[in-house]
Order: structure tokens, then C-alpha cells, then sequence
């Protein structure tokens, strides 16, 4: 990514440590269900053809599909198995370009006997419902061999992620319990998120929403009069669990409200 100078030519503070592209791409995939699968189309050659696809990530990241021989996406394949899966964080329906994005590039391939057991493993973990049909003669699994991803965080935050290191990535420990941390703190909490607003990124802040939140902090939209903007704030040490979450927060109110 381009780091800009500050005012006189001088470089700006550091950034805050927050997890890589990599972890974040890795985390966006195991908290979805389903992207758009796009493959090449046999009816208009050289066309993307786009499909909603339920998913399932593999150790590495990959994503597993269960489709029909009979579906036309199953049919590009067979033709060309080039294809990408975006992935979109959830959540973010109203403003879908604050939220993250990740395009996962590759080749897809059905998954030979030895891997079956443990695709379906994983992938009725995600989608119970689809014990109903798995078995059907005409579905099989699919894998999508990443060879190379894009990762959009947001506004100015996007680059691309090496293959290796996406599958070298793991998940954030908060990644499951994120979603109610957010609820939590915006529907109960929103005094303290101006006090910590205003203590680690705006004094004039009088409004912060979390937006997201992770092992090693979270961030804010902040309204300071007319301005909006967003801002990360870092906890003093890394947190895996949503217990150890709420006490760094407690502690980090307690010290900015002396």
C-alpha cells in the first residue's frame, strides 16, 4: 500500500498494528455463507456469468461448493474451471462499500474420494440443511484452488494477498462473537464509546459507533460537529475471547474517564 507524506514532506505517525490483509481476508471468508461465483460462460464465451454461491472454507481457506451437474455454473466449469468467488462482509447491506470485500481467484475442481468425507464434514457444518440433497446423484463437491486474492477493507484500504499467505492466515479469535460485541456496545454503551472516542482519536467527538473489532482493537465512525469520519482504536494487549474484550474495554474506560 502508498504511505503519504505529511505536512512539509515529513512521514506521519505510524499506523496502528492491526491484523494483516491476509488474517482479514481469512476472517471475511470464515464469517460468510455464501458469494457470487463467477465462471466463464459456454453460452457466450469469453462472458463472466455470476451465481450465488453457499460456501464452506477448507483448513486453508478454500472454498468447498456442493453443486448440481445439472446447474450452468457447474457446466462453465466443466468447460473452463477458471473462476473467483466475492465474498462481502455481512451486515452492511446499507453501505456496502464501507464494509469488506474479498476476491478469492483460482481454478475449481471436484473433490477426489480421498477428500470427500471431511468436505462434507465442513460443509454440513455450514449448511445443515443441505443433508436434504447432498447425497442427490447429480451434486458433487467442488474446490476452489485459490491462486491469488484481493482484499478491500473499506475506503482507501485494499491490496492484493499472496495464495500462501491467505492459507497461512487463521481466522480471528473474535470473529464469532464480533457481531454481538458490536450490538452490545451501540445499543448499550454509546456514552463509552465517545469517551474512548475522544480520549485515543477526537477530542471533539460527539457521536462513535463500532464498526468492527478484532484481537488487537476496533474501529469507530466519529461525528466531531460536522465531520464524519473513522478512526481505529488499539487495546493495550491482545484479546481472543468476548470476556477478555469487555474487561480491556472496562479498564481502558476506567483509565480515560480519570
Amino acid at each position: 500500500m502508498s504511505r503519504h507524506a505529511g505536512p512539509g514532506g515529513e512521514a506521519g505517525p505510524p499506523p496502528l498494528p492491526e491484523p494483516s490483509y491476509a488474517e482479514r481476508a481469512r476472517t471475511l471468508v470464515h464469517l460468510a455463507r455464501a458469494g457470487t461465483l463467477s465462471t466463464l460462460s459456454r453460452r457466450h464465451p469469453g462472458h463472466p456469468f455470476g451465481s450465488v454461491m453457499p460456501y464452506a472454507p477448507d483448513d486453508h481457506g478454500a472454498p468447498l461448493l456442493l453443486i448440481s451437474s445439472m446447474a450452468m455454473h457447474t457446466q462453465n466449469l466443466e468447460g473452463d474451471p477458471r473462476a473467483s468467488l466475492l465474498v462481502t462482509q455481512p451486515g452492511w447491506a446499507e453501505d456496502p462499500l464501507a464494509g469488506g470485500r474479498v476476491t478469492l481467484m483460482g481454478r475449481a475442481a471436484r473433490v477426489e474420494a480421498p477428500g470427500q468425507p471431511p468436505a462434507r464434514e465442513a460443509y454440513l457444518a455450514r449448511h445443515p440443511k443441505a443433508a436434504f440433497w447432498v447425497d442427490f446423484e447429480d451434486f458433487s463437491f467442488w474446490r476452489l484452488e485459490v491462486s491469488d486474492v484481493y482484499f478491500v477493507g473499506g475506503f482507501a484500504a485494499m491490496d492484493w494477498v499472496t495464495s500462501a499467505g491467505y492459507a497461512a492466515a487463521r481466522p480471528d479469535p473474535l470473529a464469532g462473537v464480533g457481531e454481538d460485541i458490536l450490538a452490545h456496545m451501540n445499543r448499550d454503551h454509546a456514552a463509552a464509546l465517545v469517551t474512548l472516542a475522544r480520549a485515543h482519536a477526537d477530542p471533539g467527538a460527539t457521536e462513535a459507533t463500532m464498526l468492527s473489532v478484532d484481537r488487537l482493537g476496533f474501529r469507530v465512525r466519529i461525528r466531531s460537529g460536522e465531520r464524519l469520519h473513522a478512526a481505529r482504536i488499539n487495546f493495550p494487549r491482545e484479546v481472543a475471547t468476548a470476556e477478555a474484550c469487555r474487561a480491556t474495554l472496562i479498564e481502558m474506560l476506567g483509565r480515560d474517564r480519570t
